[in-house]
């Protein structure tokens, strides 16, 4: 049985990758899709999503990438998670090309999201941190909210994991 796609979004530090990843590993017949990892395909000219147009259209390219790469892993009978930071606009496109799209928010406070990067390499100066962030706190219309403030990483898994399959 093949399961909706799945993305995962939040904040810098809320677990998006691991759970996404973690989830890919546990259930049968399933891709995980870093959209970090898209984007970082492109070695000379690449321009982050707060860099003005040209970052937002490269933001809006590696959106169409992965759920590109969803289609066809899903085409073959191949469940599909996604870790990615959005914003209403990258994630009107996802919906737009994914159509029976899940989408679940880890929510994770400021504090705590610091305190969780200080445990991993962090890629982002602080003002991007606060900045991506405070996005992930706006409304954001996700089918579900995952508060992951004191979770365990396999509890937050399996968290999304009942959210997911429901």
């Amino acid at each position: 049985m093949t399961l909706a796609p799945l993305l995962l979004t939040g904040g810098p530090a809320a677990g998006k990758s691991s759970t996404a990843l973690a989830l890919a590993a546990t259930t049968v017949r399933t891709a995980f899709i870093n959209v970090d990892d898209i984007r970082q395909l492109v070695k000379n000219g690449g321009a982050a999503p707060w860099d003005g147009p040209e970052g937002t259209a490269q933001q809006q390219l590696g959106v169409r990438n992965a759920a590109n790469l969803a289609t066809n892993f899903l085409a073959a009978g191949i469940n599909v998670t996604i870790a990615d930071v959005v914003n209403s606009t990258t994630l009107a496109l996802y919906r737009e090309l994914l159509p029976s799209l899940r989408v679940i928010r880890l929510a994770l406070g400021l504090e705590e999201a610091g305190r969780r990067a200080t445990q991993r390499p962090v890629f982002l100066t602080d003002v991007e941190f606060d900045e991506l962030h405070h996005q992930q706190a706006a409304s954001l219309k996700v089918d579900h909210e995952l508060p992951v403030a004191g979770l365990s990483r396999e509890a937050q898994v399996e968290a999304a994991r009942r959210l997911w399959i429901a």
